[in-house]
């Protein structure tokens, strides 16, 4: 599973961003495969370990289980802060907020809204993500700057048609 998400991602993202012979982004995105897939594997089996033992000791299930053996893998397979660790996390974190908003409401918490509150969130989100990029750039993560330079400050480049379908930023003199 991690290589079928990791490989295509890791692919685009080298191609458009990073700079090397064909060899090194090749070694690069077998490297960003190979830790993605590596990671989920060894989170796997930590936590269906954990969770084996916890259910084996106390004779039973409880849903704290689940919580407890995903914490202990989580800091032990996703603790180290990596480019690949540091996308996975945000990839599960803006789940976990729509998911807990959900939540919130079935449960009686908040109550269900009126009107569609995506378009809130998604006006929110873009607001705030380029505010920080304009003028706290360092604070965002290094493949979202470079994501971001790209769509808003290379795209002012304009070549021919070849910028949309290879990269608008060149170093030779065309």
């Amino acid at each position: 599973y991690g290589a079928k998400i990791r490989a295509p991602h890791a692919l685009v993202m080298t191609f458009l961003f990073k700079s090397g012979s064909l060899r090194e982004k090749l070694k690069s995105i077998a490297q960003a495969t190979y830790a993605h897939s590596r990671n989920l594997a060894y989170f796997v089996f930590t936590y269906k370990g954990l969770l084996a033992a916890q259910s084996r000791l106390q004779g039973k299930k409880i849903p704290f289980h689940s919580f407890l053996a995903a914490c202990i893998g989580g800091w032990l397979v996703f603790g180290d802060n990596n480019p690949i660790n540091s996308q996975i996390v945000m990839y599960l974190l803006s789940r976990i907020l729509f998911g807990l908003s959900r939540l919130a409401v079935e449960k009686g918490y908040i109550p269900q809204p009126k009107q569609d509150p995506f378009p809130l969130v998604a006006a929110l989100v873009w607001g705030t993500v380029l505010w920080l990029f304009e003028y706290h750039r360092e604070t965002l993560q290094p493949s979202l700057q470079s994501s971001m330079t790209y769509l808003y400050e290379d795209s002012e480049v304009w070549h021919d048609l070849s910028d949309f379908l290879i990269y608008n930023k060149r170093t030779d003199s065309k």
